[in-house]
């Protein structure tokens, strides 16, 4: 399952706000086996959100999407994604009760939804994710965007993937030559980061390549 992560939000953009969704999200989902491959930051722009949704929705299993949700004039992703996907925008009594779910007093704006989109409760907030088609759209505030993808995380599933790690003190650029050896030797991939504290291999693959590779770069590190 191959999947793009969007934020949307001008604050991100701006730096006032650390993009710690995307991380968590990426985690999760490759904890499930997902293979990630796009992580956008859009703004709040309905165009912009279109454009991007549209384009990753096509090219990818799954788009995720996150913020941008609720009734202020900022939150603009609920029409955005409508737009991506020829649609138009709804309020229903499910939607209604949804939004509702969180404090009872619920406003059109906050139970929007693309017509035809599976509305997702929101037990920390007002404004409730919705799904339609492969888009699985999300609040922004990280304690409500946790609360939503917990709901839909079964929706996930990719191949079992093993993960192991490799520290050594030794340059990065000295340790080409075996990384590209063990990379062609077992099969798997390896990210190089480097630290104050050396360099951290990460290894990832078929689970029993990955032990392999691992006991053969500890030895030669």
């Amino acid at each position: 399952m191959r999947a793009a992560v969007v934020n949307v939000g001008d604050e991100v953009l701006a730096g006032d706000t650390v993009n710690t969704n995307a991380s968590w999200l990426c985690s999760r989902l490759a904890g499930r086996g997902v293979s990630v491959e796009r992580v956008v930051v859009v703004p709040d722009d309905v165009a912009a959100v279109a454009d991007e949704v549209r384009r990753l929705s096509d090219a990818y299993d799954a788009v995720v999407v996150t913020g941008g949700l609720g009734p202020t004039p900022d939150d603009v992703t609920a029409e955005g994604v409508a737009r991506a996907l020829d649609r138009g925008v709804d309020v229903t009594d499910e939607t209604r009760e949804a939004a509702a779910g969180y404090s009872g007093d619920v406003s059109d704006e906050a139970a929007a939804v693309p017509a035809g989109a599976c509305p997702i409760p929101n037990q920390e907030g007002v404004a409730p994710g919705f799904a339609v088609e492969n888009v699985f759209v999300l609040p922004g505030v990280p304690s409500e965007m946790k609360a939503v993808f917990g709901e839909i995380e079964h929706e996930f599933e990719g191949d079992e993937v093993g993960v192991a790690y490799v520290h050594t003190e030794e340059p990065e650029s000295q340790l080409v030559g075996r990384v590209k050896e063990a990379r062609q030797r077992f099969g798997v991939k390896i990210g190089s980061y480097p630290g104050e504290d050396g360099v951290r291999l990460k290894l990832t693959g078929e689970e029993a390549a990955v032990e392999d590779a691992r006991v053969w770069l500890s030895e030669r590190v």
